[in-house]
């Protein structure tokens, strides 16, 4: 907290709100501020570098066994692999993200941080920003490992599979991370918006592609009620695209992989503006 009030001690304190809303600059450096002290925050714990070094153990474990070079096994092993990233990523964007807002009041920081001034949609930013950067950053540091013990063993690395893999990863856990703060905002404990999270998320990835199937074999107005929860959901699964790398295939047309992207940053969107709306009216003490 004593890094963000240094950082923010050069934005204009007596200005008024709507006049220092106006002006980019000062917002962008409150976001940037806040969103840094949540990186070092997170690399300041011991719960990235737990994840990574099972994570990492796991994957030079399998990569090391011999398994009579047969093409399927191993293309197993890089399946285990990379479900154990994608199982990591998810309990570091959840759990960093979920104990930002609730930190903040419990150590009752949020006080003077708003009157920086910082508004609250600059809190919310900043703190999903840094979240965000957070988690992919230890994406990289996973997918770089995995990628060098990968080519290792095959002598290929399809660099471009890997990018797109990444990055598609990555905006999934932007929206994901949009989620959990939002979660932070309606529920009272951390340790209930990560479960409630975590168990939504999983359900989402699990059984989202299939309610269309569901809902054709069901009648009026059930089936148009599970229709529009199909459409409405954010469906996270489309950003998994681990095959590319399992089976060490070409990359996916790139307009399919920026229209992702940009469906992703509508759902960041979507749930950062209700996280906003909800904290506006919400007391911060």
């Amino acid at each position: 907290m004593n890094t963000v009030t240094s950082q923010l001690s050069g934005s204009p304190r007596a200005r008024p709100e709507g006049a220092f809303r106006s002006d980019p600059l000062p917002a962008l450096h409150n976001v940037q501020a806040i969103g840094g002290v949540v990186i070092r925050e997170l690399f300041r714990r011991k719960d990235f570098y737990v994840l990574f070094v099972l994570t990492a153990v796991l994957t030079l474990v399998m990569g090391s066994v011999n398994f009579f070079n047969e093409d399927k096994i191993v293309r197993y092993v890089k399946e285990i692999c990379l479900l154990m990233i994608w199982i990591a990523s998810l309990v570091i964007a959840v759990t960093t993200t979920a104990r930002q807002i609730p930190a903040e009041r419990e150590n009752r920081t949020i006080f003077p941080l708003l009157a920086k001034p910082v508004t609250r949609g600059q809190l919310l930013l900043g703190k999903f920003w840094g979240c965000w950067l957070a988690t992919g950053l230890a994406l990289v540091v996973f997918y770089v490992f995995f990628g060098l013990v990968s080519a290792a063993r095959e002598q290929v690395w399809p660099a471009a599979s890997y990018f797109q893999t990444l990055t598609l990863h990555w905006f999934m856990l932007g929206v994901v991370c949009a989620m959990a703060l939002l979660g932070s905002i309606v529920f009272a404990a951390p340790s209930s918006n990560n479960t409630i999270t975590l168990v939504v998320v999983t359900t989402i990835l699990l059984l989202a592609r299939h309610l269309n199937k569901v809902a054709v074999s069901l009648d009026e107005p059930w089936q148009t009620g599970v229709y529009a929860v199909y459409f409405a959901l954010p469906h996270l699964e489309l950003f998994d695209v681990r095959d590319l790398v399992i089976h060490n295939w070409g990359t996916i047309p790139w307009l399919v992989w920026t229209g992702a992207l940009g469906y992703a940053a509508t759902y960041m969107a979507v749930f950062l503006g209700a996280t906003w709306m909800v904290f506006r009216r919400k007391a911060v003490s």
